[in-house]
């Protein structure tokens, strides 16, 4: 019999994210405490660009922003966030979205699942996810709750589970 596998990976839905920037933004332009202030939450290449008078207005924003996400389902994990920074007389902040577990993650991951996970589960770095295999299915699942349980600060999903 085939060894059973999964891939564990994390991407983010650039659509949803996309969706979540969107209602921020109108959530923004639309508030009251936001009026005259600059507020503003867009895209600035492959990075986000919030705007405001004050760091504390940057901030609120940045939490609009958040709530956002939560909303359509993008972990917070996955949004790497600056500190508020002045630059003129406007306050910025540079948020980006995490695509892919690094190389450092990834061998993270690979020595928790030898330590801590069955023995007879074998896991490879492909690129930017990784593919974990074993004859028993059960291990598998294990280790996907193992995973889950061991408070990564990367947002993982487990895909491909044949």
């Amino acid at each position: 019999m085939a060894d059973s596998s999964f891939d564990i990976v994390s991407k983010v839905d650039h659509q949803e994210a996309e969706n979540a920037l969107n209602q921020a933004r109108k959530e923004v332009e639309q508030r009251y405490d936001f009026k005259g202030t600059g507020a503003s939450v867009e895209w600035s290449g492959e990075s986000i660009l919030i705007k405001a008078n004050t760091e504390e207005r940057a901030k609120a924003v940045l939490d609009v922003f958040q709530t956002k996400l939560i909303k359509r389902g993008i972990s917070l994990k996955s949004l790497e966030t600056g500190d508020p920074f002045a630059s003129g007389k406007e306050y910025r902040i540079v948020s980006e979205l995490k695509d892919g577990i690094s190389s450092e993650n990834a061998k993270k991951i690979g020595k928790i699942i030898r330590d801590e996970g069955p023995k007879g589960v074998k896991s490879q770095i492909q690129g930017d996810e990784l593919r974990v295999q074993s004859k028993n299915r059960d291990d598998l699942q294990a280790v996907i709750a193992l995973l889950k349980g061991s408070g990564l600060d990367v947002d993982l999903q487990f895909i491909n589970y044949r």
